[in-house]
């Protein structure tokens, strides 16, 4: 009996010494570390990134899988096919992002301003989640926001074959990227980023980078190009639009004209805490 109730306490002992052990390196453990979890907390700061990621995405191949509720994009009566529409303007950091970042005020953006965004960015509901998530982290009120995001659009020339094609494309994300950089020299090496997926590797977006104050700019890791798209060539769904009056959509939409050479030295609206401005 002796020895089996030392064997019993030399269990019950080691027992002990391993949960104690265990609880000890979950205290160390970064992910359960309340100082960890505080500055990855402070990342999602507004106004505190590192540069923007414009992102264009291309309408056919949303539309390809949208619902009855994506009439406004993609079941048009007149005849408007989008070829690339603005998704949005994503802070980023040098490696990861930031989103819905804390204001003192509600994120609300006004009904006007949705309207005045539906040319370019064809989604009531997209034009709201896109300040909510994106938006409130570039220390922007909606209004700047949305001014910045249009002007740096309308600042990138669609090379030629992308405006409006009736008949399906392939190009390689190489490719894609250098007929983006031959139709705008003003943008850096580095600063064109393809996205793919789904069947066939649609092209579903391209992400071009700025800094802060809406120059060209190499991306970060966010837009390495083999996490994005690494096929050898990419499927481009046609647009096919029939309207021809020249509006956003049809064979010849404002980015068909050379981008405001004096708007692009202009810098962007830059950050300002948001509580000693009105706007939201």
């Amino acid at each position: 009996m002796h020895s089996k109730t030392l064997y019993r306490l030399s269990w019950t002992l080691l027992a002990t010494v391993a949960t104690l052990s265990f609880a000890s390196a979950q205290q160390r453990a970064p992910w359960s570390d309340e100082r960890y979890n505080q500055k990855s907390q402070e990342r999602n700061v507004a106004g505190e990134f590192d540069y923007y990621a414009l992102v264009m995405s291309w309408s056919p191949t949303y539309c390809s899988n949208a619902t009855e509720r994506d009439a406004m994009q993609c079941s048009r009566s007149d005849g408007r096919r989008y070829g690339f529409v603005l998704h949005g303007l994503w802070p980023q950091y040098e490696r990861g992002y930031p989103g819905d970042c804390r204001l003192p005020r509600r994120p609300f953006v006004p009904e006007p301003l949705i309207s005045s965004m539906l040319d370019i960015m064809p989604s009531r509901g997209l034009v709201i989640h896109e300040y909510r998530k994106h938006g409130t982290c570039s220390g922007l009120d909606p209004q700047n926001y949305y001014a910045a995001a249009r002007r740096l659009f309308n600042s990138v020339r669609i090379p030629e074959p992308y405006r409006n094609p009736f008949e399906t494309l392939n190009a390689s994300p190489r490719d894609l990227a250098s007929q983006f950089a031959r139709a705008n020299p003003q943008l850096k090496p580095g600063s064109i980023a393809i996205a793919c997926g789904g069947s066939g590797n649609r092209l579903k977006e391209i992400r071009i980078c700025f800094t802060k104050d809406g120059a060209s700019r190499a991306c970060g890791d966010n837009e390495n190009q083999r996490k994005l798209c690494s096929a050898e060539q990419v499927y481009i769904p046609p647009v096919r639009s029939t309207v021809r009056d020249g509006g956003y959509g049809s064979t010849k939409p404002p980015s068909d004209a050379q981008p405001d050479s004096n708007s692009a030295r202009r810098p962007l609206p830059g950050f300002r805490p948001l509580e000693n401005r009105g706007g939201i």
